[in-house]
């Protein structure tokens, strides 16, 4: 009976032009894919969609589909795609670089490794100077832990709840997601926190959060002061009086969560946890594997929108706009640890990754991306808030830059999270209406949304059509 329900509300959502013509797809029928996806592909590697989509190339800010079919993607291959999908820039300079070296390992020079960590360092302030490359975040961040806890001679990690670090099993100590939790012993010596989220947490109002878009919660702060962090803070103090010895290797966080659905603290929370962190001989951990390259608009580095350096930066996904590639950087002294032994990394710093970064940097600067994703963004997140003004349904709207969460409720009074299948259909008519938007949260309740940065407003009015469009079909629904 679902399938023959008709909606009335027509989108008039028209998708802006694009002159790019993709080659015909030319490999197996879409049933042969789906067969060996069945037969072939670890069952863990879940798809999305009822009808997952079988793409075929991708331009900029453009995915095409087997079928040729055009789609905005808003979710930049989980937030990955940095400059654009098949960036030119960085195409001709990969198609070079396979053509010269592909690989030897770095325990010759060759100039990409050295070019690169010139480059790239150069962006972070003193004293986060020295670059350890890997090949995926989780990866940086197991490396990460392995440093602090090398250096400081202490054990103990903590992390906030809700947040993403990776899926090894060093790592997975760090993650506080449940759907990623296996039933297996891991996270010895790992301890999480309260995590400060002004929307969905005890505490929380309308001046909290650096964003464009506060709360509809309010509160009466005055300025420069914030009762919410003041709270979040006693709870992270309660966790280092009770949970942890009195000295501790690190802190771990994201500027603003990922896969948790954009979540923005209280301004000054991370000054603060971080001084408390130090007071006991720790190490300050930033994981910008999403947060990194610009991508908040106003700053290179999510920690910068914090007023924080830490001592070591986790960096991933974005760095290589798709190629697979990930790096630790930190100082001279915490790098010194990880050298009183071998630690070696056959891949990470290959050629091929190197001048993949180098021009991925390039693109960035040349293409004014950073700029590109505080104008767009907050252009964005402008509009979508208007939406959650309009539909009781979109409990916040929150985020920076291109860093963007649409978290969906039952009401806005109880805060609940709207059911998975109602949150599907919105989702999946989003889809059908050319617009890819990522899913996040506890209960898989906010839409992510964090497109390549070249995206335009041209696309945000697009893609917030759509959207506006799928919400009215879901209110008809309900209704």
């Amino acid at each position: 009976r679902q399938q023959k329900w008709k909606s009335s509300v027509s989108t008039q959502a028209k998708m802006p032009p694009c002159d790019f013509v993709p080659e015909k797809y030319e490999s197996y029928p879409y049933e042969r894919m789906q067969k060996i996806r069945e037969q072939n592909i670890a069952p863990s590697l879940r798809t999305y969609y009822k009808k997952p989509l079988l793409l075929h190339q991708g331009h900029m800010q453009w995915l095409f589909d087997h079928e040729g079919r055009r789609y905005l993607d808003l979710f930049a291959g989980i937030v990955t795609v940095s400059v654009g999908h098949c960036h030119p820039k960085v195409t001709m300079a990969t198609q070079k670089q396979l053509a010269r070296l592909w690989h030897t390992t770095n325990i010759y020079m060759y100039p990409p490794i050295h070019e690169y960590a010139e480059k790239l360092t150069s962006l972070f302030p003193d004293p986060l100077k020295v670059v350890y490359l890997t090949n995926s975040g989780s990866e940086a961040n197991d490396l990460a832990m392995f440093m602090a806890r090398l250096h400081t001679q202490n054990f103990d990690i903590i992390s906030l709840r809700g947040a993403y670090h990776g899926g090894s099993p060093y790592a997975l100590g760090l993650t506080s997601l449940t759907p990623y939790k296996h039933g297996v012993a891991n996270g010895f010596g790992c301890t999480t926190t309260m995590l400060p989220d002004v929307f969905r947490g005890p505490w929380g109002g309308s001046h909290c959060r650096d964003s464009p878009v506060q709360t509809v919660r309010k509160c009466s702060c005055i300025e420069g002061v914030c009762l919410a962090k003041d709270q979040y803070i006693e709870q992270f103090k309660d966790t280092l009086i009770t949970s942890v010895p009195k000295a501790v290797a690190g802190f771990i966080a994201e500027p603003i969560q990922g896969v948790n659905g954009a979540v923005q603290y209280p301004r000054n929370f991370l000054k603060e946890a971080y001084q408390l962190i130090r007071e006991r001989g720790g190490l300050c951990i930033s994981d910008e594997v999403q947060t990194g390259f610009g991508r908040t608009g106003s700053h290179f580095w999510g920690f910068q929108t914090h007023g924080v350096v830490p001592d070591i930066v986790t960096l991933a996904k974005g760095i290589g706009n798709g190629f697979p590639m990930a790096a630790v950087v930190t100082t001279k002294e915490i790098a010194s640890s990880l050298a009183q032994n071998l630690h070696f990394n056959t891949f990470g710093g290959n050629p091929l990754a190197c001048v993949v970064g180098a021009a991925v940097l390039d693109a960035i600067e040349e293409d004014g991306l950073q700029k590109n994703s505080e104008d767009v963004g907050t252009y964005m997140l402008l509009e979508l808030a208007k939406l959650r003004d309009k539909f009781e349904i979109v409990g916040d709207v929150r985020g920076k830059g291109l860093m963007i969460g649409v978290e969906m409720v039952t009401d806005k009074d109880s805060q609940r999270p709207l059911p998975a299948e109602e949150i599907n259909q919105i989702w999946e008519d989003c889809k059908d209406m050319g617009v890819l938007i990522g899913r996040g949260g506890l209960y898989s309740q906010t839409f992510r949304i964090k497109p390549p940065m070249c995206i335009t407003k041209r696309d945000v009015d697009f893609a917030v059509e759509v959207f506006h469009t799928a919400l009215q079909r879901h209110m008809e629904r309900a209704a």
